[in-house]
């Protein structure tokens, strides 16, 4: 959203600020922890030998739909090559996701499609939030969830003893998102951004060996 008023920068700078906090309101309150208090140990949640995943994706955001193909290369313990494709042959992109560095040399586009990396390693079944002391973790049934950090929180959830999501939550709001509420669908949500990415995992496989050199960046 653009702004135009007095170009005087003692009447913008008020304006701005605003106009970030507006941004934040959009974020839905995070929930309290519910259930039994648990020990702040959690499941683990490692990547293992390598792995091809074939996905469609659907993103929606303020400004832009668009929809196509991917696929995921994954390689333990903790690198990823991901690529897109848009529908029609319009073009794609490609991410490498190495550690907890994103590089993104596919373009805008591709950069609009990802979280940031603690996100987008849930969304391929590793747990890599940043470490911190303060850890809260209560059990409801099957469903464990801890809060790590603060300011920002990050809400990770495990369902039999599977990482199920994390959430980033600051100012007592979960800003962004990652749900993978079963084994064929991953979904990711920027609140402020209004940014909103679904992948159906179509295909799946073991890759024996591990993948070329050759794909990886240099």
């Amino acid at each position: 959203m653009r702004l135009r008023f007095a170009p005087a920068p003692i009447a913008r700078r008020p304006l701005a600020l605003l106009a970030l906090a507006g941004a934040a309101a959009c974020a839905p309150r995070a929930a309290p922890l519910v259930g039994t208090p648990a020990p702040a140990g959690l499941p683990e949640a490692r990547l293992s030998g390598s792995r091809r995943v074939v996905f469609r994706w659907a993103l929606d955001d303020a400004s832009l739909r668009a929809r196509g193909e991917g696929v995921a290369r994954i390689s333990a313990p903790d690198s990823a090559r991901l690529d897109f494709f848009l529908d029609g042959g319009m073009g794609g992109g490609t991410a490498f996701l190495i550690g907890d560095h994103v590089d993104a040399p596919g373009g805008d586009l591709v950069r609009r499609l990802l979280p940031p990396p603690a996100l987008l390693w849930a969304a391929l079944g590793r747990l890599a939030v940043p470490a911190a002391a303060d850890t809260a973790a209560r059990l409801l049934g099957d469903t464990l969830r801890a809060d790590i950090g603060r300011d920002p929180t990050f809400r990770v959830t495990f369902v039999d003893g599977r990482l199920r999501g994390v959430a980033r939550i600051e100012d007592g709001r979960r800003q962004e998102w990652v749900a993978v509420p079963d084994d064929s669908t991953v979904e990711y949500r920027h609140e402020g951004a209004r940014r909103h990415l679904v992948l159906t995992i179509t295909r799946a496989d073991r890759v024996e060996g591990g993948f070329d050199a050759s794909i990886w960046p240099h």
